[in-house]
């Protein structure tokens, strides 16, 4: 009923959308016809304003079209090494074919598409071959594809090792810190080939009763037996995946907007003035962010309790407790080198819960561990932005290099 109730209230949203987008194309010429010309653009950033909030469930574009090596522009497509019904193994090719050193860089899957990480593939392309976990959307997921919980992740994790092939980096940004690691040692434990060369884990819940932040809370306001009651429901038709029991992206985007709401209602804010004073490049730059930001996917049930339960409420890595497919996983198998990074002011994963791995890898020698907390920047910043570019992209080149 939930998701029933959406879809009709979303048909008449998104007809209202589609008739400011007239309206704003109208208002770039309306000076022509008589209006003056501020209160054209008033009307324009009203509209501008507004049309940025419009929640969509269809996977943005990369838009990685060419990476610059020496100073040469070389083009890029994209290449599906292998496709799974929850997600593809998606490659980044330059033309110029060039051998460098392989990283899997493995998004969340928590209500967002992988091209939330696609200034980190844009950035880590220029030195690296770059592969990514592109997750699907679990409402096109028919049933007859069966479920889809942690130990089906954590298998993904490892068949698409085995099909980068040896010698990768594995970089799990967020919510996939612990299913990467539970990967890698059990790859480490059966002496897999294909265990990654070495792990990046960037602002990911390794630990999460370390210094708790709101994320952490909210997990565990109420039981789960009520959040299975009151945030899953079933896909409705028409959808390949209808009658499938998901987490819906319209919910989780509700739940990322309540943790801090005077940020968005200030960055709408600053859009309307920024439109409103002819500063295009600002205007654009947010609007492609919660462009990328509103395009949310659904979450298969298993998988969303699976975690809500072993990552943020019995925290199963940290105690020792993890099992995938009745095998014990234990993070001392793991010896490969490890660099944890943490953003300073990062409200969704607070500093110590990745650094956390760093005491339960206690496989990995002294000379191989490395950790960052970055100055200055959120949850975002740790993996996007001019201070991943410039301060945290060297330190993660030079690791992989060493």
């Amino acid at each position: 009923m939930i998701y029933g109730a959406y879809e009709a209230r979303r048909a008449v949203v998104d007809a209202a959308h589609a008739s400011m987008e007239i309206g704003s194309g109208a208002l770039r010429t309306a000076t022509e016809w008589g209006l003056p010309p501020q209160a054209a653009r008033l009307g324009q950033a009203a509209v501008q304003t507004l049309s940025m909030a419009q929640i969509t469930h269809e996977r943005p574009q990369f838009r990685v079209e060419e990476v610059v090596r020496d100073g040469e522009a070389i083009p890029v497509h994209e290449q599906a090494v292998l496709g799974k019904p929850f997600a593809t193994l998606q490659r980044f090719v330059p033309e110029d074919g060039a051998e460098l050193p392989k990283v899997l860089i493995v998004p969340g899957l928590a209500g967002h598409f992988a091209t939330l990480v696609r200034n980190t593939v844009a950035t880590m392309l220029a030195d690296h071959d770059v592969y990514v976990t592109d997750w699907h959307n679990a409402r096109d997921v028919p049933l007859s594809d069966g479920p889809f919980g942690l130990d089906e992740y954590v298998s993904y994790l490892i068949e698409f090792l085995e099909q980068v092939g040896p010698g990768a980096t594995i970089l799990a940004v967020c919510q996939p810190c612990v299913p990467v690691l539970a990967a890698t040692a059990i790859m480490a434990e059966d002496e897999n080939p294909a265990a990654p060369a070495g792990v990046i884990l960037m602002a990911g819940p390794v630990d999460a009763r370390v210094n708790p932040g709101s994320v952490n809370e909210a997990a565990n306001r109420y039981p789960l037996s009520v959040v299975e009651r009151v945030a899953l429901t079933r896909v409705p038709r028409p959808h390949a995946g209808a009658g499938r029991k998901v987490y819906p992206g319209f919910l989780q985007m509700g739940g990322f907007l309540s943790m801090s709401p005077s940020r968005h209602v200030k960055a709408f804010g600053s859009q309307f003035m920024d439109v409103l004073r002819y500063n295009d490049d600002e205007a654009a730059r947010r609007s492609d962010f919660y462009e990328e930001y509103f395009a949310v996917l659904d979450i298969a049930a298993e998988f969303y309790l699976d975690t809500a339960r072993a990552v943020f409420r019995d925290h199963d890595l940290a105690r020792g407790a993890m099992r995938w497919r009745g095998r014990t996983v234990d993070p001392g198998a793991i010896t490969q080198p490890l660099f944890t990074i943490e953003g300073e002011n990062d409200a969704f994963c607070p500093p110590g819960q990745t650094a956390a791995a760093q005491r339960l890898c206690t496989g990995v020698a002294e000379a191989d561990r490395r950790h960052l907390v970055q100055a200055g920047v959120g949850h975002y910043g740790v993996f996007s932005g001019s201070r991943f570019e410039q301060e945290i992209y060297p330190q993660m080149k030079d690791f992989i290099a060493r």
